[in-house]
């Protein structure tokens, strides 16, 4: 309660510089959503909000830059993206335990995480999208794949999908080849992000923001001069719906 009661004097009195703590991890659902509401104004105005948060889905949903420190100093900052997931894979446990010797080995898991855009990166909403991918497991843990495409401009995922029913087995070299539709989509501009993950979900590696395609959708069915097309083609989803007049 103290929190949430914060939170509102906070936003009313609209300074400049907003600096709020854990204030996501507290309150119900209409709390949550007016939160949400009240960040995605702030991102929009310009105005400085410093957001302490061990939630790093709100890191990558609200944040335009982000800074990771441990112990009191600065370990990572930069893409919202790459300090969420640098976080994630620091707190993933990788102490992998060898039944042949009894040793215990320490360190990351997943070396030489590529991706290989074999489809342009300008295309229709009706081509396909194609690539592949290839990391190296340094020991038999058993990995899958997560894949999203995130909307640049609105900052939301359009497209996820996963590789949980078919979970790698051994060590050594993973190559494999993705392949997928995002027709219906209207125009938008995309990033492919991709992580190597546990089997209980941790991140053990993923594609760094400088290796993150970008993937443009341009619609080539669009007269110049039908502005009712052009009108209903500022939506994410291209229009399917059937007018009916009584």
């Amino acid at each position: 309660m103290q929190v949430r009661l914060a939170f509102s004097v906070a936003i009313k009195a609209q300074g400049d510089v907003l600096i709020l703590d854990e204030v996501l991890a507290v309150g119900d659902e209409a709390f949550q959503r007016k939160c949400n509401d009240y960040f995605m104004e702030r991102k929009k105005s310009g105005k400085t909000t410093i957001l302490v948060t061990h939630d790093m889905g709100a890191v990558k949903k609200y944040c335009n830059k982000a800074i990771l420190i441990e112990d009191g100093y600065i370990k990572a900052k930069g893409e919202p993206r790459d300090v969420a997931n640098q976080y994630s894979f620091d707190n993933t446990e990788q102490v992998i335990t060898s039944e042949q010797s009894g040793i215990e080995r320490s360190g990351s898991l997943v070396e030489n995480l590529k991706l290989s855009l074999l489809s342009s990166k300008r295309a229709t909403p009706n081509e396909p999208i194609s690539f592949d991918l290839t990391y190296t497991l340094l020991e038999d843990v058993p990995t899958y794949i997560a894949i999203s495409f995130t909307d640049i401009d609105r900052n939301i995922w359009i497209y996820n999908d996963n590789t949980m029913d078919n979970l790698t087995s051994g060590k050594g070299d993973v190559k494999v080849n993705y392949q997928c539709s995002l027709a219906g989509l209207n125009d938008i501009k995309l990033k492919l992000e991709i992580t190597v993950r546990d089997a209980n979900n941790q991140v053990l590696a993923f594609l760094p923001a400088d290796e993150i395609p970008v993937i443009v959708l341009n619609r080539d069915d669009i007269d110049e001069d039908d502005e009712s097309a052009k009108d209903s083609a500022t939506g994410i989803i291209q229009r399917n719906g059937k007018w009916s007049f009584s």
